[in-house]
């Protein structure tokens, strides 16, 4: 199955550690060597973005950054892997980076898998995916 990883903290002014970052690459260059890790990045501050919404049936266009935010996002990860066990145990290794090597931190790794169309085994979809 694949899954999303989102990090998000409310800390936006806490930057990684150069060590957390060591660390980050350790993890992710054995999970692409595995074949488990699809794909992974970091994300610029929410002043960086825009936001586009539809209220009311009007699409609206808000620029960065976000005054409501209470959290920003500042991290993903697609991971392919077993199931929700396998992939929370992994979400669980990576924050455990965070811990041991960024003290103070407080954030959130959130793990979704991705949806399969109506009449599809989630299998079926990540091999498709998969072959491209």
């Amino acid at each position: 199955m694949r899954f999303l990883y989102i990090v998000r903290s409310s800390q936006t002014d806490l930057h990684p550690t150069p060590a957390l970052m060591e660390a980050m690459g350790k993890l992710a260059d054995r999970e692409f060597k595995a074949g488990r890790m699809i794909e992974t990045g970091g994300l610029l501050p929410p002043d960086t973005g825009a936001e586009v919404r539809i209220s009311d049936g009007k699409l609206q266009i808000i620029d960065g950054p976000f005054v409501e935010a209470k959290e920003f996002i500042g991290g993903y990860a697609v991971f392919e892997l077993r199931d929700k066990e396998e992939a929370v145990a992994m979400a669980k290794e990576f924050m455990q980076l965070h811990v041991d090597y960024m003290p103070g931190w407080n954030g959130v790794c959130e793990v979704r898998a991705f949806a399969a169309p109506p009449g599809t085994s989630p299998e079926l979809v990540c091999d498709v995916q998969q072959r491209g």
